[in-house]
C-alpha cells in the first residue's frame, strides 16, 4: 500500500505492506483522513511531548528519529477481520473509529505512534471495539470530522459554561473553529471568536461564531467586557467586596454571612468569561493570563508541544480558573458522531480543501500559513497534489 511516512520531519509517500489484522483488529480501507494542528505541531516538535508522554506512563509516542505514518482523524470501509472478532460489519460498510489501538496488553494512539500507523495510507487498522458504523446520509467527509468535532465537544463539556456565560475562542483554526460550533449546539448565547486571518474569521461566521474580532486591530477582551460587564483591574474586584458588605449590613436582622454565601453560589458575585485557548503555541497562555478579565475560566484546547512559560502570579491575582483538556472518551465520540448525523452541527464549512497522498507534504507546508484553509482532507484514491 502506498503511505505517508513521516521521518524526522520529512514527508514522503512510500509503498509500506498492507498491515494484517491481529486479534480483535479490523483492516479498513481509508476513504478520507484528516490533517490535524497536532500533526503539524508533531512533524517537528513530537521529541518533547514524547518525553511527557514518557512520565506520565505512555512511552511510545512517536519520536523524530523513527518512521510514523500519522493521521488519527479518519473514516474507512470494512475489508476485513482479524481472529477473535465479532464481525459486526458486512465488507465495505462505511465506519469511524476511535484512534487507539491495543497490542498485547498496551494501548497505542494510532497516527502518533511507530506501533500504530494511522491514516495518511490505503489501509489502516483498527479495533473493532473501537469502531462504530455511520450513519446513513453522512458522507465519508463528514465522517472524517467525527474526531476533531468529539475533542471540541469534550473541551465544551469540560468547560462546563453556562448558555449565559460569554465565551471567547482565541484562534480560529480547525480545532477553534470546533469549538465554536459545539457551543452555538450547546446554545451558549455568546460566541467571540479572535484571530488576526481574515479568512479564518470569516469560518468563524459561518460555523456561528456572534463576534468576530481581529486581535491586530480590536480586543475581544473590550469585546468581551461589553457583553458581560466584567472586572478588569484590581480596584473594581475590591470595590464589589466593600459595595456587597455595605447593602448587607444596611438590611436589619439579616445575617450577611449566608446571604453572601448564597449570592456566590448563585453566580450574582463577579465572574469572568470561559476562555479557550485553541492556539497551541507558546505565549498564548501567559497571552490569555495577562489580558483576561479577572476570574475568568481559563480552558487550555491547543496543544503546544514545546516548553512553555506564564506568570503564576498573574493567574493568581486574577483568580482563574484553569483546566487542561484532551481527547474525549468512546461515549463522546459517538455522541459527536450523532450530531454530525442529526445536523446538530454543521462540519461542512470546516472542510476547507483536499489532495491525495502526493500532496500531503505541500499541505502540511501551506497550512503553517494559509489563512484561508481550515480543515485540509486526504483522498487516497485521489492524483491532487496542491491545495
Amino acid at each position: 500500500m502506498r503511505a505517508v511516512v513521516c521521518r524526522a520531519g520529512e514527508l514522503t509517500v512510500e509503498e509500506l505492506p498492507t498491515p494484517v489484522p491481529g486479534r480483535g483488529e479490523l483492516l479498513l480501507r481509508v476513504t478520507r483522513a484528516g490533517i490535524c494542528g497536532s500533526d503539524l505541531h508533531a512533524r517537528h516538535h513530537c521529541d518533547a511531548t514524547a518525553d511527557v508522554s514518557a512520565e506520565v506512563g505512555y512511552d511510545a509516542f512517536m519520536r523524530s528519529d523513527q518512521a510514523v505514518v500519522m493521521g488519527h482523524e479518519f473514516a474507512g470501509e470494512v475489508v476485513s477481520y482479524g481472529p477473535g472478532c465479532r464481525k459486526r460489519w458486512k465488507p465495505g460498510t462505511a465506519v469511524v473509529s476511535v484512534p487507539m489501538i491495543k497490542h498485547g496488553d498496551t494501548a497505542h494512539l494510532t497516527g502518533l505512534s511507530a506501533q500504530a500507523h494511522g491514516a495518511y495510507a490505503d489501509f489502516i487498522l483498527v479495533s473493532e471495539d473501537m469502531t462504530m458504523p455511520v450513519p446513513e446520509g453522512v458522507s465519508v467527509n463528514q465522517a472524517a470530522l467525527t474526531e476533531p468535532m468529539a475533542v471540541a465537544y469534550h473541551a465544551v463539556r469540560r468547560s462546563e459554561i453556562g448558555k449565559r456565560d460569554v465565551a471567547v475562542v482565541v484562534g480560529c483554526g480547525p480545532i477553534g473553529l470546533a469549538v465554536i460550533a459545539m457551543l452555538k449546539a450547546a446554545n451558549v448565547r455568546t460566541v467571540i471568536g479572535s484571530d488576526p486571518s481574515d479568512g479564518r474569521r470569516v469560518l468563524a461566521r459561518r460555523v456561528g461564531a456572534d463576534i468576530v474580532v481581529d486581535p491586530t486591530v480590536d480586543s475581544p477582551w473590550d469585546r468581551c467586557a461589553e457583553k458581560g460587564g466584567y472586572i478588569t483591574a484590581a480596584g473594581d474586584l475590591l470595590g464589589a467586596a466593600f459595595a456587597g458588605m455595605r447593602t448587607l449590613r444596611r438590611i436589619p436582622g439579616v445575617p450577611w454571612a449566608p446571604v453572601f454565601r448564597m449570592a456566590d453560589r448563585l453566580g450574582a458575585t463577579p465572574k469572568g468569561p470561559v476562555v479557550f485557548e485553541c492556539v497551541g503555541t507558546p505565549g498564548m497562555i501567559e497571552h490569555i493570563a495577562s489580558s483576561a478579565p479577572f476570574r475568568s475560566r481559563i480552558v487550555v484546547v491547543g496543544v503546544c508541544m514545546e516548553p512553555d512559560t506564564f506568570r503564576p502570579a498573574m493567574a493568581i491575582n486574577k483568580e482563574f480558573e484553569m483546566r487542561f483538556v484532551f481527547a474525549y472518551d468512546p461515549a463522546e465520540f459517538h455522541h459527536t458522531l450523532g450530531m454530525i448525523a442529526d445536523g446538530t452541527v454543521d462540519v461542512t464549512p470546516l472542510i476547507t480543501g483536499t489532495v491525495g497522498l502526493d500532496g500531503v507534504s505541500a499541505a502540511f507546508d501551506a497550512l503553517g500559513s494559509a489563512d484561508q484553509h481550515a480543515k485540509v482532507l486526504i483522498d487516497p484514491t485521489s492524483e491532487v497534489a496542491t491545495l
